[in-house]
């Protein structure tokens, strides 16, 4: 189970540092962009983004 953690983990950051190493500049307008988004706007896309990872590991995980 630890293993699948830590490789959970690494894939998740190999996903996350794709887009600032291939465009930097386009990474930076996403974050200005985020940054004028209310609380209620970011805690949608959060509880979204939940939501779709748990169906994700629900659906292709490794019990299923």
């Amino acid at each position: 189970m630890g293993d699948l953690f830590w490789a959970a983990l690494g894939l998740m950051l190999v996903m996350e540092g794709l887009l600032p190493f291939l465009s930097p500049r386009q990474w930076r307008a996403v974050f200005l962009r985020a940054a004028e988004l209310s609380d209620g706007q970011i805690r949608f896309l959060g509880c979204a983004s939940l939501c779709l990872g748990w169906l994700v590991l629900w659906l292709w995980g490794p019990a299923g």
